[in-house]
Formats: C-alpha cells, structure tokens, sequence
C-alpha cells in the first residue's frame, strides 16, 4: 500500500505544478515562491537538457520502466518498506514526466537547483534512486553478516 500512496501522491503533486506553472507562468519567467527560486522551462530532452527533441522517446522509455517495476514487485522477491518507498518515487517521477513527455513531447520544469532546472517528478526520481542505494547497502550487509 505504501508504494501506491507514495507513486499516486508524486504524480498528483507533480501534475498540479506543472499545470500552475505552465498555466500562470510564462516560459523563461523568473520568480520566487516561498524564497524557491523559480523559472518556468520547457525541457525535450532529458537532465540538463541532453538529447533535446527526444521526448516521446523518453516517454515511451518511462512506461517501460513502471511495467518493468511492476513485474519486480510482483516476484516477490524485494520486499519491505524501503524498497517500496524507493519504487513509489520512482515510479510516480517516471510517470509524472512520461504523462508530459507523452502528451506534450516535453518536459515543463521549474525549481532552480545549481545543477539545473527540475520539477517534483525529478526529485522524486533522486529520492527513490536515494532509497534504492540504501536498500541495496542494507539487503548486502545483511546478506554479508548473516555469512559470518
């Protein structure tokens, strides 16, 4: 149940923003919310704007990897509360930037970071691979003590 709460919450989070934003701030506009420095960006191809014009393939790339998450689910074979957290980020960040990249063939991001610009489906994405590394540290040190 955590997964589902967690991807449903990304993508409804991530959805709204990015119609505020695409609905009330004109591109290239800087802004500052809640002292967030904003701009509202439309982004074709992926992080730092790599492989520009790309979009619907990266879309398509985004609904293979939750059909693909899905199917580990169903395995069985990872489990627990980590490991859900982790897929729930990333699956609702590949869905929140493949619903864009399908139906607009770009990306509408708009939080400044030093390393570029992002939407909440990008940090969602950074979180669930954050959780991933740690669930994979855990699953091996534990895999490794239980050895010795």
């Amino acid at each position: 149940m955590l997964f589902y709460i967690i991807a449903i919450l990304v993508v409804i989070s991530d959805q709204l923003s990015k119609y505020l934003i695409r609905t009330y701030i004109a591109i290239d506009e800087d802004f500052t919310l809640w002292g967030l420095q904003l701009t509202h960006i439309e982004n074709s191809g992926m992080a730092g704007g790599l492989f520009q014009g790309y979009g619907v393939i990266f879309g398509v790339v985004a609904v293979l990897f939750v059909i693909g998450v899905f199917y580990i689910r169903r395995t069985g074979e990872m489990k627990g509360a980590l490991i859900d957290s982790s897929f729930g980020f990333l699956v609702g960040g590949a869905i929140g930037n493949g619903i864009d990249r399908l139906l607009f063939g770009q990306v509408t991001d708009f939080i400044i970071r030093t390393k570029g610009v992002l939407n909440i489906a990008d940090h969602a994405i950074e979180m669930g691979v954050l959780l991933l590394i740690i669930y994979g540290a855990v699953s091996w040190w534990l895999m490794t003590s239980k050895h010795k």
